[in-house]
């Protein structure tokens, strides 16, 4: 959840700079082009100023046409060079932003794919990245705001400063003393005056801004807002979603999305926002715009007062008017900007908290052996499970060591702990008690990259990419055509493939390109088996893998399974018992243990679960015929 409570000055910069530091491999070059852009756009105005002032200081005493074709000249140089400038520089800017607006998003995915499978998983780490990025969508609030702010803060900074220098000659130029009661000016009162007039409508503008973005952006009002953006989100586009269009039009579920969509106002003119803009935060706005115009006022009536008591001439007196107001639009913005960090880094910090999730399992650094043999034997001794926030033990005292190169089947009912001990096996998990080992050595101690290597897997909820047919199946642009189509024609796909007229270069689905090729659950099943083909990594692990395939199909991967598998070693998990007869051996699993182990042949003699559900599948196939 967002802080409730405004951070301080010193946690405000604190978290401002590691919020750029964070973003900064994200976008090169940025904060130097915003620098330069920035310096040049805050001198702009005040070298107008001061040259505008020499002009009007030559017209208004000896008129000399040399002397005022010399500032004209030097006037439409600056501005021409500035322009240049501020040209070549906005253009480096921007094209700096764009590509940082392009990459930018990868800060939270690259933490997603370094990040431990079962923290990625946890339902508050997914809640978590939820809230960034409705905050990011209804708002633009969070980590990806700073480099504008940055922007903003430095250009204000930079014209403060400036301001300053152009302004110095109004308090060094004095009254005379002829003047009588208006060389008070010069004296303790009068620049007490002028720094309550400029002073105290600035600094208190700037706080009413901030009070209104806490009222309108407030972590109250952002909860309504990720609510609006959820539910606008589940609903305000489920006619355009193709998946769901057969459900939408058999059972009218529009209703349902309409219902929702009317009750929930958030975002309508008769909505909470609106009202709270209309009646707290719109006037607050308003009077902070109307308490500038009482600095401007302020410092138009002190320089008028001098230049009319003689302390300077009109030149002078457009200088400090033009430098003097630029100097307060520039201080007010400074805490405008200030107070919108500090509103802004309300949010932030979500985005430490997700990047700052640690990884609990241990990373260890040997490389796993290559061997040509694919001789890799793995154990499991004693392995016991179970998932965060629960204590019930998915798996429970597990023993098993693979023989190399067989075909290991693994049955049991739904919840039996079947895809759990696929987990474990590729590493997704670290077991609570007990060991698994690779070649004798705990498999924690080698790189988890590099262990995961040795393993292609198809697992149930698998998907394929919206690209060509072949880098689905190689996973990437460049490879090798022969050796896809192979896996493709292992994997029972070569009549289809016959039939795409571009081949493996087809485009698959519509997402990029409008007359891609929509596969079947089926078909899309079978280029996922190829896919894992290709890798030809020393373990091929099925899991469900023929889910969506006709008997047919099913009877075809299974009848050159052998052939497929090759001398990997292959573990495969199935509902469908009769899919199991060319297994080498059959793990049972029930209620997380291996309760039977063996051949199809000796389990079916064998009283026990197997048999149990063999014969309750067989009895189910005889009522349907």
């Amino acid at each position: 959840m967002e802080k409730t409570k405004d951070p301080g000055f010193r946690e405000t910069w604190r978290n401002f700079r590691r919020g750029l530091g964070l973003l900064r491999p994200y976008a090169p070059g940025l904060y130097g082009a915003m620098i330069a852009l920035a310096v040049i756009q805050a001198a702009t105005p005040y070298v107008t100023v001061f040259f505008s002032a020499q002009v009007l200081s030559e017209l208004a005493l000896r008129r000399r046409p040399e002397v005022l074709a010399g500032w004209a000249a030097a006037t439409v140089a600056a501005e021409a060079l500035l322009a240049l400038l501020r040209a070549a520089a906005a253009h480096r800017r921007n094209a700096r932003y764009s590509h940082f607006a392009f990459n930018r998003d990868r800060i939270y995915l690259d933490k997603l794919l370094t990040m431990d499978f079962e923290v990625m998983e946890k339902r508050e780490t997914r809640d978590l990245y939820a809230q960034i990025q409705q905050n990011a969508q209804w708002a633009g609030l969070g980590l990806f705001q700073l480099p504008e702010l940055f922007e903003t803060l430095l250009r204000d900074a930079i014209g403060v400063l400036s301001a300053v220098a152009l302004c110095a000659g109004l308090f060094l130029s004095r009254v005379p003393a002829s003047a009588g009661a208006l060389t008070a000016l010069d004296g303790p009162l009068g620049l007490l005056g002028l720094a309550a007039g400029v002073l105290i409508p600035t600094i208190l503008g700037p706080w009413l801004l901030g009070r209104a973005l806490i009222l309108s952006r407030g972590p109250t009002v952002s909860e309504e807002a990720r609510l609006g953006n959820r539910i606008f989100g589940a609903f305000g586009f489920l006619f355009y979603d193709s998946f769901r269009a057969l459900d939408v039009r058999m059972y009218e579920q529009q209703v349902i999305a309409r219902k929702h969509m009317k009750e929930r106002k958030t975002f309508s003119a008769d909505g909470p926002l609106a009202a709270l803009e209309a009646t707290v935060s719109g006037p607050l706005s308003g009077l902070a715009e109307g308490l500038s115009a009482i600095a401007t006022g302020a410092v138009y009536l002190y320089v008028c007062l001098k230049a009319w008591a003689g302390a300077f001439g009109v030149g002078p007196a457009a200088q400090y008017i033009g430098a003097a107001t630029a100097l307060t639009g520039n201080l007010r913005g400074l805490l405008d900007t200030y107070s919108q960090m500090r509103h802004s880094l309300l949010y932030v910090d979500l985005s430490f908290a997700f990047l700052d999730i640690p990884n609990a399992m241990y990373q260890g650094s040997l490389t796993t052996e290559k061997r040509a043999d694919r001789q890799y034997d793995v154990e499991f001794r004693d392995v016991s499970f179970r998932y965060p926030g629960t204590d019930a033990w998915a798996l429970r005292h597990v023993d098993l060591k693979f023989r190399v190169g067989k075909r290991l089947a693994v049955v049991g009912e739904n919840g039996s702990g079947k895809t759990t001990f696929i987990k474990l096996l590729c590493r997704l998990y670290d077991p609570q008690e007990g060991q698994i080992l690779l070649n004798g050595i705990d498999i924690r101690k080698y790189d988890l990259q590099d262990y995961m290597a040795i393993f292609s897997v198809v697992f149930q909820d698998f998907q394929l990419l919206s690209q060509p047919l072949g880098a689905n199946v190689a996973g990437t642009a460049d490879y090798d055509p022969v050796r896809a189509e192979k896996a493709l024609t292992d994997a029972g796909f070569s009549d289809r493939l016959a039939e795409l007229s571009e081949g493996l270069d087809t485009q698959l689905y519509r997402d990029f390109d409008g007359e891609g090729v929509l596969l079947s659950g089926g078909e899309a099943q079978k280029v996922a088996i190829a896919r894992a083909l290709y890798k030809n990594a020393p373990f091929i692990v099925l899991d469900e893998p023929t889910a969506a395939l006709d008997p047919m199909a099913e009877a075809e991967i299974y009848s050159k399974f052998n052939d497929i598998a090759g001398d990997r070693t292959a573990v495969y998990i199935s509902h469908r018992l009769s899919s199991c007869r060319f297994c080498d051996e059959i793990l049972v699993f029930d209620h997380g243990r291996i309760v039977q182990r063996g051949t199809h042949d000796a389990l079916l003699e064998t009283e026990g679960k197997y048999r149990s559900l063999w014969h309750a599948q067989a009895q189910y196939y005889e009522e349907r015929q």
